[in-house]
């Protein structure tokens, strides 16, 4: 059995491991079809070989090829750990500074079996979100982790260790960047080739940054969603009874049965792939699991009749029930959906993100790597279809919106129709759910904020709960009533996250908080560290899904209409802040969500070990985290933002915003244009 200190002391050479390959145990990647010409698929081989000394390219050439042709990329399989992968207690990882042990954690935790959606491919989630491009990445990351002190930095260029670089202790641990492709080749036809070459990676959100927590990070922006769209678009906070369809039970998606039973509702989640439908179900997040359509009708009537909180995994295609819905409301004028979306990964449509209705999961997963032309064409059909059925619902008073997975923008490339008339570039027929729902939360400065206790201790967990508890309602008793509302509802959540067994993988919670509240729960959690009521530093991080971290036109920034949703200074701007105002690592994503080429994200992961100087950089790297993305949605016009910058510069005076004047006479425009 190898240990942590095995995989930590780099690459194994003599002897090699024995090449296991793939194991049947664990959900694979689908193949990928990169489409690499000879001499491609040469140089290819040649920098998978970059790893190794000469002596063992013989041995390792012939299996890297065939790895390349079998399943489009080389992963290195034989290098894949025997030692179960999992955030181990911080004090188990082998290392100079506890920094990097957190790190270590946080990547283990990421490859977790029960976290990552396919392991020995080193994807997190999404189908595509990877952590490393290989395991050599892996096992010499690890290594220099294990050997770095407080006066280096580990550089990450797209999963590839480009090594240890002398720096502060001030300085980030780690500086992380993901696909950094030059704007005119962010096609994903050329990512494709850019990731099977080995010189570009899609990191996700969270993947490639090693801050994911499982479905937990976003079961409670689902839930925040899932209600507020109650609020607006059924007038009420009571969703019993009222139903929820989409699909998708994945890594990001899974948590949508979850969240739909917390926030009271009935929630029917179609999903084609078995093995995550089994997982969630397993994991206690699905309720009920159904691969008949109707049985799936009849406990949509029972549960909708009775009021009762239901999460249902649908076995099968969104599509097909969609056009059930739409057919039982033609046959019976019973509208069984009340509320709609879709989070599918449309971001990746083509190679195993969306899974067309005319084909069998199998026949999908077969077509996709033989004929991908003819598998694009059967997708947009597919997706016209999807449509169809959702507008006929909508107009019979569904409410639908756009989950920013890009499912309005494939369906728009696909000939669906979503247009909305007089619309601008973000605009569709369905608001994105940031334009409609979100997007003011994020302006008042609130994002999904998460922490995670090295200890692996539940005790910790809920001593931690507890102190974010009670700092929120502290606080709260002295904002507005509409702030109040959103600290009502955190609240809530995190009183009864503990109930709901969110935990998989690592000892981690999430929660939406605004920029004082991030920064007081914060350091009342280093003191508690410092006091020894928490027995073990804690990794505090978000998602970069939030108010600054990240620019995406059709997503985070989708409701910025000064013409800038398509620039990206802001994210940019958050990593390189985050970066010398005290994260322990940072990270800058192309891609993520809305897929590559659609988006620039910036995240960070910040431990908090107890010390002065771990208060003094939550402070400080905190507050700008918030206010980046504040200041920056105030100056597009956005009335929350305004309102909330002009507050944090008061509490604040070092703080100085150029904030804009309005203008308040269209008139004057019209005179002005018309010469």
């Amino acid at each position: 059995m190898s240990s942590l200190k095995e995989i930590c002391s780099g690459l194994p050479l003599n002897p090699l491991p024995p090449n296991r390959g793939r194991d049947s145990r664990v959900p694979h990647a689908p193949v990928r079809t990169p489409n690499l010409t000879a001499e491609e698929e040469r140089l290819a081989l040649r920098n998978a070989l970059r790893y190794f000394p000469p002596s063992h390219h013989a041995t390792l050439a012939p299996e890297f090829a065939q790895e390349l042709r079998q399943y489009g990329h080389i992963y290195m399989y034989r290098f894949c750990p025997v030692l179960p992968m999992r955030a181990y207690p911080i004090d188990q990882y082998p290392c100079r500074t506890r920094q990097a042990a957190s790190i270590m954690l946080m990547i283990m935790n990421n490859l977790d079996p029960a976290v990552a959606q396919f392991p020995q491919e080193l994807v997190t989630y999404g189908g595509n979100g990877q952590v490393f491009s290989n395991w050599a990445q892996f096992r010499l990351v690890m290594h220099y982790l294990s050997e770095m002190t407080e006066e280096q930095t580990l550089v990450m260029y797209s999963g590839h260790p480009m090594g240890l670089f002398p720096s502060l202790p001030s300085s980030p641990r780690a500086i992380i960047t993901n696909g950094m492709v030059i704007p005119n080749y962010s096609s994903r036809d050329q990512y494709e080739k850019m990731f099977a070459l080995g010189v570009s990676m899609y990191g996700q959100m969270t993947a490639g940054s090693y801050c994911y927590i499982g479905p937990q990070g976003i079961v409670h922006g689902t839930m925040l969603t899932v209600l507020n769209a109650g609020r607006r678009y059924l007038g009420t906070d009571d969703l019993r009874g009222r139903v929820f369809v989409t699909s998708g039970l994945g890594g990001m998606s899974g948590a949508q049965a979850k969240a739909a039973v917390i926030a009271g509702c009935v929630g029917v989640i179609a999903e084609v792939d078995e093995a995550p439908l089994r997982k969630r179900h397993e994991q206690g997040w699905l309720m009920e699991v159904t691969s008949s359509m109707d049985h799936c009708i009849k406990r949509i009537r029972e549960a909708k009749s009775t009021k009762t909180p239901l999460s249902l995994g649908y076995h099968g295609n969104i599509v097909d029930l969609w056009e059930r819905l739409l057919l039982e409301y033609e046959r019976t004028g019973e509208l069984l959906v009340d509320l709609g979306s879709d989070q599918t990964s449309l971001h990746n449509p083509f190679s195993g993100g969306y899974y067309p209705v005319q084909l069998s999961f199998r026949q999908a997963n077969q077509l996709m790597s033989t004929d991908p032309s003819r598998f694009r064409t059967v997708v947009h059909e597919s997706l016209r279809r999807q449509v169809k059925a959702i507008n006929k619902l909508s107009e019979a008073g569904m409410f639908f919106w756009d989950y920013g997975n890009a499912f309005l923008l494939e369906a728009q490339r696909a000939g669906a129709d979503v247009e909305k008339m007089g619309g601008g570039a973000t605009e569709f027929r369905y608001p994105s759910y940031v334009q409609h729902i979100m997007g003011d939360i994020f302006s008042l400065g609130f994002g999904p904020f998460r922490w995670v206790c090295t200890s692996g201790d539940p005790q910790d967990l809920a001593t931690t709960d507890d102190i974010a508890t009670t700092v929120l309602e502290e606080i709260s008793a002295n904002v507005t009533e509409h702030i109040r509302q959103q600290y009502s509802d955190n609240i809530r959540w995190i009183k009864e996250a503990g109930k709901h067994k969110m935990v998989v993988g690592s000892q981690a919670r999430i929660l939406y908080s605004d920029q004082r509240g991030r920064v007081r729960i914060a350091l009342a959690i280093n003191q508690a560290v410092a006091d020894g009521r928490v027995s073990a530093p804690v990794v505090i991080s978000r998602d970069h899904h939030d108010v600054s971290g990240t620019d995406s036109p059709f997503r985070e920034t989708s409701n910025v209409y000064d013409g800038s949703a398509f620039c990206a200074d802001m994210a940019v701007q958050n990593f390189v802040g985050d970066a010398f105002r005290g994260a322990t690592w940072v990270a800058l994503h192309n891609g993520g969500g809305v897929g590559w080429g659609e988006v620039m994200n910036g995240g960070f992961g910040l431990l908090l070990d107890g010390s002065e100087e771990a208060a003094k950089r939550a402070s400080l790297m905190l507050n700008w985290d918030v206010s980046n993305g504040v200041a920056r949605r105030c100056w597009s016009g956005n009335s929350n933002a305004y309102e909330t910058i002009q507050r944090t510069m008061e509490e604040n005076r070092q703080l100085r915003v150029t904030m804009p004047f309005p203008v308040q006479d269209e008139h004057v425009l019209d005179r002005a244009l018309q010469g």
